[in-house]
């Protein structure tokens, strides 16, 4: 029996007829797997691979039957690629097992980093972020005089603040019904008690601001009185307020303190290191809206308090010489003036007074006049500085209180004509009576006797040059140029005052030191700070340093109490029943900003007792219109401040009598007398 190819489907195939050849399978490998896949691909039979026949079946030849054997089964194609397009769902489940386990291990991997190795600093992070820190202001030292008196004090201040988000629960009982009055029955309450008027009140409590300054400067009590209201979201901030009782009278010597709270001026900067003490905080955990975790971490390290300062100031005093500067200022017209009250023997500030001035209170009404003149301003000080020549020359023994000194009324040095302040005939003078008199040209004719480098080393040791050391904010050391570098003419201005410059504080210690037996202390204006248990420790005083002799220094206050005699340049500062002692100062001003000479410097320097001196008084003048010789101008303030001094202090009259200042010789001398101080290098030059 035969059969064609391609019969029935799934028909036992038949065995070949005896005698034919059998067909033999064309052996499959990788290469005719690959051969097929790609023709399937391409829409072609592969080679090797069952045709259909469209012809007519042909015959089969039979043959004897034989034994047959089993068919084997297809062996797979080697290298068959694996369909990835998911039609496979064991495939595409283990495709997502793997995903699944790694993004898995991605999560196991970050939380054993955050739970094992970053333990503790994920921990810190997360408690620093939870963690809110107030500040608790330390209260500033206070600043008392030598005898307590209050110049600065902090006092307690409440800065009120609100919640805006808060404000709108405020429930309050009205009529005896507890009712929601919200932002507009909180602006009617705290209006008075804040001193803002509710409407402006209704704006500053509406919003959704977690923070808002409401009002600054707030009493504890009224304080106490708005807390008691029980209105949301307000609270309030503990701060200070500076307070100074004595106001105007010594504002620019004590400071004040900015709205910040830091130093503005004055003592306030000089100590601020000692006053302004140590800030505390409070920690505490906070939600994320801001308010504290109720039980959680809390912790406050109190602010530690300033110390106080006491200084060597007499309040009394400096309030009146603040008012008697103040007075002369405005009835001369003047552009400034000071007053300088020292300690002769301890150099003790007893009193600093500077005008204009303004209210520490209120510095921020304050343009200007924010600086003490007496520390500030640096000024030629005329013929006080002549006290310095005449102890130098009497230190070197070149010339005698009594020797008679001839003054004319012109002499020529370096190419430069020297004259006295008023025109007159030659004069025969004492050596006292060329300080009485404020000559400038006796003072030359005797401290040109002086070599320029020992006349140089005389300024400095008088405290020319250089500040007083106290660090007070915006000291100026005033103006001394090397002798070396002296020009011609200022080898001999230097000599009466002028060629140099100097602050009210410098010139009222050359004084100091020639009523101190010619030892000169340093200024000084701290006499103690407080151990915060109102104990205070004494500040370590400065040492004296020998400037002249005792012997010298007696002979100039001798001279010097001729200034206030009647034949002196000072009448006006004499005082009934004490010895005064002093010397008058005018000298041009030079002004910055006119680029030159504008105007006097008027000043008088003394101290009393002259023969016991225990306080030294200097006043100065800058630009008076009205009247600019400092006796006239400047020698009644000093005789106003110190008289008020002697009596405050308690210093009694020492009730002896003053020496006789013989001012001018007796008779004129013989011109050919050779003890005779005369201008030899302009009579040489002479025909």
């Amino acid at each position: 029996m035969t059969q064609t190819r391609g019969t029935r489907p799934g028909a036992p195939r038949p065995r070949p007829a005896h005698g034919d050849a059998p067909r033999r399978r064309p052996a499959e490998g990788a290469s005719a797997g690959k051969e097929r896949i790609a023709a399937a691909k391409a829409g072609r039979p592969a080679s090797g691979a069952p045709r259909t026949r469209t012809s007519a079946p042909r015959p089969t030849r039979t043959a004897a039957p034989r034994a047959t054997r089993p068919t084997a089964p297809p062996r797979r194609p080697t290298g068959r690629r694996v369909s990835l397009d998911g039609s496979n769902p064991r495939r595409r489940m283990r495709t997502m097992t793997v995903a699944i386990l790694f993004v898995f291990s991605i999560f196991g991997a970050q939380l054993l980093r955050l739970q094992g190795f970053d333990a503790s600093a994920v921990s810190a992070d997360a408690q620093t972020n939870r963690t809110a820190t107030v500040p608790l202001p330390a209260m500033r030292g206070s600043i008392v005089d030598r005898n307590g008196t209050i110049l600065a004090s902090s006092i307690e201040r409440r800065t009120v603040t609100v919640d805006q988000t808060a404000v709108p629960e405020y429930i309050k009982t009205v009529d005896g019904v507890r009712t929601t009055v919200g932002v507009a029955g909180a602006a009617q309450d705290l209006s008075p008690l804040l001193g803002i008027p509710v409407d402006d009140l209704v704006t500053k409590l509406t919003g959704t601001s977690r923070y808002r300054v409401l009002q600054k400067n707030i009493t504890p009590l009224n304080w106490r009185k708005i807390s008691e209201l029980g209105i949301n979201g307000i609270y309030s901030e503990a701060t200070s307020d500076r307070n100074y009782p004595t106001s105007t009278a010594a504002a620019s010597l004590v400071g004040f303190v900015q709205s910040d709270g830091s130093a503005g001026g004055g003592l306030e900067v000089l100590m601020d290191k000692t006053l302004k003490g140590k800030a505390g905080r409070t920690i505490f955990e906070q939600s994320q809206d801001g308010r504290a975790i109720p039980n959680a971490r809390q912790e406050t390290i109190s602010p530690v308090p300033g110390k106080d300062v006491k200084l060597t100031i007499d309040s009394d005093l400096q309030w009146f010489a603040q008012n008697a500067v103040a007075q002369k200022v405005i009835e001369t017209k003047a552009l400034s003036g000071s007053v300088v009250v020292q300690s002769a023997k301890t150099g003790e500030l007893l009193a600093v007074a500077s005008y204009p001035t303004f209210d520490p209170n209120q510095p921020g009404q304050a343009t200007e006049n924010w600086t003490n003149s007496a520390f500030n301003d640096v000024y030629e000080p005329g013929s006080t500085g002549k006290v310095i020549t005449a102890a130098a020359a009497l230190e070197e023994k070149v010339v005698t209180p009594s020797e008679v000194v001839e003054v004319p009324n012109r002499i020529r040095r370096s190419g430069t004509e020297f004259k006295d302040s008023h025109d007159h005939p030659t004069e025969y003078l004492t050596f006292a009576g060329v300080l009485a008199q404020s000559s400038n040209i006796g003072t030359i004719l005797a401290g040109e006797k002086v070599k320029a480098s020992t006349m140089y080393d005389y300024f400095k040791r008088f405290g020319l040059g250089s500040t007083s050391g106290m660090g007070f904010p915006g000291e100026g050391p005033g103006l001394l140029t090397d002798y070396r570098d002296w020009s011609g003419s200022q080898r001999y201005t230097v000599l009466f005052g002028q060629g140099l410059s100097v602050n009210a504080l410098q010139a009222a210690g050359v004084f100091q030191t020639i009523a101190n037996d010619g030892v000169r202390v340093p200024p000084r204006i701290v006499s103690a700070t407080s151990d915060g248990h109102g104990n205070y420790t004494p500040v370590e005083k400065a040492k004296g340093v020998e400037v002249v002799s005792p012997e010298t220094a007696k002979k100039v206050r001798d001279m010097l109490e001729g200034v206030v005699g009647k034949e002196g340049t000072a009448p006006e500062a004499k005082i009934p029943g004490y010895r005064v002692a002093g010397k008058t100062g005018t000298a041009d001003r030079y002004d910055a900003k006119v680029g030159g000479y504008s105007g006097k410097t008027s000043s008088f320097i003394g101290f009393a007792p002259a023969d016991d001196p225990e306080i030294v008084v200097a006043v100065t003048l800058q630009r008076p219109i009205k009247g600019y010789f400092g006796g006239v101008v400047a020698g009644p303030v000093f005789k106003d401040v110190m008289t008020y001094a002697l009596q405050e202090l308690q210093i009694p009259p020492t009730g002896t009598r003053s020496p006789v200042v013989k001012v001018k010789a007796d008779e004129t001398p013989d011109p050919s007398d050779p003890t005779i101080l005369r201008d030899k290098a302009s009579a040489a030059s002479r025909p």
